[in-house]
């Protein structure tokens, strides 16, 4: 039996795919797995019995990612999941920006109670024309889930479009359009496009990438769209960018103190994955890889620990090693397997940074003195027995 504990409120159609072996507990340090959205976990002390968290989301900069992997405890996300919605919500962002829809709306309300405002508005209306997005040049800055959907959809709506991710995956360059030009250099997107938006995880070589200098290299009226994390932008440069002339409108997805109301911005509530397919498919997507990784040990789509995959286990039994990336660490487990008599019939080591993962299949169970032996490599920071 398996404890899981929600910190947000998750989708049922996710739930739902838990079978009797799971069980949800109200008591965070009962649980084995964890499944979050938006709350923030820094402050938290995780348990001992903890070994998996599930983001149903993207980005997991709400969770501590080094301090649970000290504690070999897997972090996973949902990549792809919420994907259509935040691409559908960037598309309704550059008419936005494009078309003064807002503006229009506005004076419908304030003359909602004109008698003839059916006529006024043939004289209102110039005050808010716009220009199409069809023609214009759309830079993406990312080009993994969301930045191809976004792409591809653009070459049908006639944008000519430049795609720049110097770490494309094969994945994602297969389902590229070949209509997307992919672009070298991230300043050739700055002084070409009308439209640039930006599609890549916040790290600390992100951080504010959309900074002054980029700014100054963008051409005059640029629109510039943010539904990935508002700190990839310099907002103070930008407000001082739409007030110089520079950029035609900043549209972003995470409202602060910065942007909220300001001239020429236009800022939503975070509603990019706030679609009820983006909230079900993360829920499934996260469920499925909680479950898989609780029997079987696998890991897919781990931020902090590696992917690493054995299939359901045929063997007399399995277990999972969370150790160090150092050398010979392999040489070190696989001796006390021997020691042990134990014969390894299948083995899968991968490693992601400092750190490495291990599925062994044995052909006969493992004992409690070989768990603890393990246990005892300075390397090695959890063992857990999947069969």
């Amino acid at each position: 039996m398996f404890n899981y504990h929600c910190l947000n409120p998750i989708s049922p159609k996710g739930l739902d795919l838990f079978n009797t072996n799971y069980k949800a507990t109200d008591d965070v340090n009962d649980a084995e797995a964890i499944l979050v959205r938006s709350a923030k976990m820094h402050d938290m002390e995780p348990s001992e019995k903890l070994v998996a968290v599930a983001r149903a989301g993207a980005g997991v900069n709400n969770i501590p990612l080094e301090k649970l992997a000290e504690k070999g405890i897997v972090v996973f996300n949902t990549p792809g999941a919420n994907a259509n919605g935040v691409k559908e919500l960037v598309f309704a962002g550059m008419l936005l920006a494009s078309r003064d829809i807002i503006g229009g709306y506005e004076w419908t309300m304030e003359n909602k109670d004109d008698a003839d405002i059916a006529k006024d508005m043939e004289k209102a209306k110039k005050q808010f024309a716009g220009t199409e997005i069809a023609g214009k040049k759309l830079g993406i800055i990312g080009l993994g889930a969301i930045g191809v959907r976004v792409a591809n959809a653009a070459t049908h709506l006639g944008m000519e479009v430049y795609g720049f991710d110097p770490y494309i995956s094969v994945n994602a360059a297969w389902n590229l359009s070949r209509s997307v030009k992919h672009i070298n250099a991230v300043e050739d997107i700055y002084r070409e496009c009308d439209f640039i938006t930006i599609h890549v995880p916040l790290l600390d070589s992100t951080k504010e990438m959309i900074n002054r200098d980029a700014i100054e290299k963008m051409k005059k009226g640029v629109v510039i769209l943010n539904f990935a994390r508002d700190l990839l932008v310099d907002e103070k440069a930008v407000l001082d960018g739409i007030a110089a002339g520079k950029i035609k409108k900043y549209v972003s997805d995470f409202p602060n103190p910065v942007t909220a109301g300001k001239e020429g911005v236009i800022t939503l509530p975070h509603l990019g994955a706030s679609t009820e397919e983006a909230e079900d498919n993360c829920a499934v997507m996260a469920v499925q890889q909680v479950m898989d990784f609780m029997e079987n040990g696998n890991i897919k789509n781990s931020v902090n620990y590696p992917n690493c995959d054995l299939g359901i286990c045929q063997t007399a039994g399995r277990v999972a090693i969370h150790h160090k990336n150092t050398k010979g660490v392999i040489a070190k487990y696989t001796t006390v397997m021997g020691d042990a008599g134990i014969n390894i019939a299948d083995m899968n080591n991968k490693t992601k940074g400092d750190w490495a993962y291990a599925l062994l299949d044995l052909d006969a169970p493992i004992t409690e003195e070989a768990i603890k032996k393990l246990e005892e490599i300075e390397e090695v920071v959890k063992v857990r027995v999947i069969k």
